[in-house]
């Protein structure tokens, strides 16, 4: 293997397989009480030490996302599902992240508008898109995307370590998570423009003095996700291996509302989502920050 089991390369490695097997699992690419692959079958597909992929299964576990028996492998026990009001007729259709950041992309101009605690799930999603788009699926002309994330100086709610010894910890554990992201993402989107595969590409990143209780994405002006973060006590795993017991909020695991603005300036879905992107426009104007 070429990734060690500590250290920067390990933690890289543990970040990109758990946010993979996260997504597959809100996806729906395993679904609920599907068994995931075998650890040796996961370590080989990630090119990962089996040390790495049990700590991921660790993680997810502590999560809520899987049940691990022995002997029997890891059950998948959770997945995201977005409610829409739209949908409400046909209670067989699920709804999910992935897909409508898919379509999205799938438009000539693609403008997300996206507050969060940190961008790791965000990041997740990107970079599918980016492989649709060096595949030649889709050929969007421009991505716009502006990000809110919490400013590095403020002092969160969570993740909060239960022992107080471990708090430094934790904080740097999240502002690495949070850095790593914001730079993949700037990464991903900057090759996809260098290569000429995205005609025009625009990232701005603004950090705002609130703490984030919900989850917010406005797709395409006319489309609204928007989910309360639940907390939990669960155990964290940091870089090294080490677990540590915490409150924290779950977020790619967060339940989520589908929002559709219409023909009807009165419907529900046309005046939750004109609020939320006016909401949305008055924090990013109102910030004295300048764009990273």
């Amino acid at each position: 293997m070429s990734e060690g089991h500590t250290g920067e390369g390990g933690g890289r490695s543990f970040r990109r397989v758990a946010g993979e097997l996260r997504e597959r699992m809100a996806s729906g690419r395993y679904p609920l009480n599907s068994l995931l692959p075998p650890q040796r079958e996961l370590a080989d597909e990630f090119s990962v030490s089996r040390d790495t992929v049990q700590r991921v299964l660790r993680e997810l576990k502590s999560e809520g996302w899987i049940e691990s028996r022995q002997g029997s492998g890891s059950k998948v026990i959770k997945s995201q599902r977005i409610h829409s009001p739209t949908s409400s007729q046909r209670p067989d259709r699920v709804i999910t992240l992935g897909p409508l950041i898919s379509a999205a992309f799938e438009q000539p101009e693609v403008a997300l508008d996206v507050y969060t605690l940190t961008s790791e799930s965000l990041d997740v999603h990107i970079r599918l898109q980016a492989e649709r788009i060096r595949s030649g699926i889709i050929a969007p002309e421009r991505i716009t995307l502006r990000m809110l994330l919490p400013s590095e100086s403020l002092e969160l709610p969570y993740p909060r370590a239960l022992d107080d010894r471990d708090a430094p910890r934790l904080r740097d554990r999240f502002r690495t998570i949070t850095r790593r992201s914001t730079e993949s993402l700037n990464h991903v989107l900057r090759d996809l423009e260098a290569a000429k595969l995205v005609p025009s590409v625009e990232l701005q990143i603004r950090h705002t003095p609130l703490t984030p209780t919900f989850k917010l994405y406005v797709i395409n002006g006319g489309q609204v996700l928007h989910g309360l973060y639940q907390v939990v006590e669960r155990e964290l795993v940091l870089d090294n291996g080490e677990q540590v017991r915490a409150l924290d909020v779950l977020g790619l695991g967060a339940t989520l509302t589908h929002h559709v603005e219409d023909d009807d300036p009165d419907s529900a879905g046309t005046v939750f989502v004109d609020t939320m992107r006016r909401w949305y426009g008055s924090v990013w104007n109102l910030l004295s920050e300048r764009p990273e």
